[in-house]
């Protein structure tokens, strides 16, 4: 290596350190850009050969603008607005119960209580200093809270704009990656082919058993009387995608009110036994074999990964992480065929 190779390669990594660190206080909404942008590619292209088959005076050009513009508008009443709504609406209430200002019957929560342990329990003081205490740890207080809010909006932004790129470009930054990788195509495609299907295995197979287990429990909320189910279906299909504790962060609750503070002792049993039995299994069984049988990765490993990935980078890691571990997994794999039997 001469001199010249030495100092470009010295640049390279100076450049891309400073990229990383320019990057990193919204890594987050990068990766969640990507993402998106990774699943709706597939009806992105379908829909754009579709709008280019409906009239020929539309160019390709124009046809995969439309086509990038419609999903991303799609993705926001589909995806966005429903995370918002429920992030708003936990907020709110969190901001209420530390204030004391929540709607819970607190008197009725306090008799039963003391009916059942004997003594009186001054719950309505443990639940505002609780609340108070989850409100500023999750946002630093209420200023923190507004910095948050205004990162996130900025964050969204960024994601809107990303998705809308990584649609129109996405293929063509693909080809640019295989093009650098100082590797034989035969060697790059195989490499790619297990990166794919570790990727699609992941996200999808975390995506489609969060909406199982909670239209599953959605519908053991609605026989057992707890209103708002489509709200708490909704909320339930975003914690889902934490692994082992997701849904039961609702039904448990949901399981718990009935018994305490409504006296519906059959219905708050039979919703937790439900939880345990038909909700939590399909977690532990749909999860492994959904997402092993496309991304080849051990459930431990899956579950070390997303609790790695949500620890390392925040939400978006719940994907990342697994993600990562995959594509370790396929390139070792791809080494071993490729070139272990040289």
């Amino acid at each position: 290596m001469n001199r010249g190779q030495s100092f470009l390669l010295l640049l390279i990594g100076a450049v891309a350190l400073l990229t990383l660190f320019i990057i990193l206080p919204f890594i987050e909404y990068v990766i969640a850009a990507v993402i998106l942008g990774y699943i709706l590619y597939p009806l992105h292209d379908r829909l754009t050969a579709r709008i280019d088959g409906i009239d020929a005076r539309v160019s390709e050009g124009v046809a995969s603008m439309v086509s990038a513009v419609a999903l991303i508008l799609a993705s926001i009443v589909a995806v966005i607005l429903p995370l918002a709504y429920i992030s708003l609406v936990f907020i709110r209430d969190l901001t209420a119960i530390a204030t004391g200002e929540s709607e819970l019957d607190v008197v009725a929560i306090e008799e039963q209580l003391a009916e059942t342990l004997g003594e009186e329990v001054d719950i309505a003081t443990w639940i505002a200093e609780a609340g108070d205490v989850l409100f500023e740890a999750l946002f630093g207080g209420f200023s923190g809270f507004f910095a948050g809010v205004l990162r996130a909006s900025l964050g969204l932004a960024l994601v809107l704009f990303l998705v809308y790129y990584v649609l129109q470009e996405g293929p063509e930054f693909v080809e640019w990656l295989r093009s650098i990788l100082p590797l034989p195509a035969d060697v790059t495609d195989d490499l790619f082919t297990k990166v794919d299907a570790t990727t699609w295995g992941v996200v999808i197979g975390h995506i489609s058993v969060a909406i199982l287990q909670a239209v599953v429990a959605g519908v053991g909320l609605w026989l057992a009387g707890i209103p708002n189910v489509v709200f708490w279906t909704f909320v339930m299909a975003v914690l889902a995608l934490l692994p082992l504790i997701g849904a039961f962060l609702v039904w448990g609750p949901a399981a718990i009110y009935l018994v305490v503070v409504v006296d519906q002792t059959t219905a708050g049993v039979l919703l937790a036994l439900y939880g345990i039995a038909v909700v939590s299994m399909v977690d532990n069984y749909a999860r492994p074999i959904v997402i092993d049988k496309q991304a080849h990765l051990n459930p431990g490993i899956i579950l070390v990964g997303v609790f790695g990935g949500i620890y390392s980078i925040g939400f978006t890691g719940l994907f990342v992480g697994p993600i990562v571990i995959g594509v370790l997994a396929a390139t070792l794999e791809t080494f071993r065929e490729d070139y272990d039997a040289m």
